[in-house]
């Protein structure tokens, strides 16, 4: 992977859609252009807010076409992985202070049949990874401090970034590098340019009339050209 340019991935958070409509709200990016359907589970302990759990989960993998990109906010994580591997998850990332044993619970989303994810808090040092890396098929992140959707952008996740990114190449690995929180058309270059090639977009893309609109031009703003 050293030396290439990522793919750009648009994954739009199901946390912004109408809940009312939210079948509906999964076709429409889908259509759209979505890449993954990320789909944000906040226990009310780790983060300060409450969303949803595998049956709602497994009731958006029946309608999804696209990989569910699920970003576990909760603690303790491990006793509800099987849960959301059964309803459908492609991708599990979970927060690097949500386990005590991280390197075990990697190994345990990979042993039941999914992708694994480290997802890093603004004030999360990146030395959480230097282990585990070769464990991860994506590492997130986290351009907000989480909790809510619609939150404003922090620009030192630009540095988080490029550090990551250095680190996969370095080491040769297949990883993909996700930003999450606050991504707009004004501040995706930057995220890509610093190293990302996922991006959740939640309130950017489902607060605009047209979603196909909105993924081309984030999609647009994103340089293929990521430097090492």
């Amino acid at each position: 992977m050293a030396g290439s340019s990522p793919m750009i991935k648009i994954a739009p958070s199901i946390l912004s859609a109408d809940f009312s409509r939210l079948g509906e709200e999964v076709r429409a990016v889908e259509q759209a252009g979505a890449d993954y359907v990320h789909v944000d589970v906040m226990d009310g302990h780790f983060v300060p807010n409450l969303t949803i759990g595998p049956l709602v989960v497994g009731a958006v993998a029946k309608i999804a076409t696209k990989p569910l990109d699920v970003h576990l906010m909760i603690s303790p994580v491990d006793p509800f992985i099987p849960d959301f591997v059964k309803a459908g998850a492609a991708i599990i990332s979970v927060h690097a202070e949500a386990t005590l044993h991280l390197d075990r619970t990697l190994r345990l989303i990979r042993e039941l049949g999914c992708k694994a994810g480290v997802a890093l808090n603004p004030a999360t040092p990146i030395c959480n990874l230097s282990s585990v890396l070769h464990l991860v098929d994506m590492v997130v992140v986290m351009s907000v401090n989480p909790g809510f959707g619609g939150q404003f952008f922090i620009d030192h996740a630009l540095h988080k970034l490029k550090t990551i990114r250095r680190m996969i190449n370095d080491r040769g690995l297949q990883v993909e590098l996700e930003v999450d929180g606050g991504i707009k058309p004004d501040n995706i270059h930057a995220a890509a340019q610093a190293g990302a090639d996922v991006f959740v977009a939640g309130s950017a893309v489902f607060s605009q009339p047209d979603y196909t609109a909105i993924i081309q031009e984030l999609r647009a703003n994103a340089s293929l050209e990521v430097p090492l």
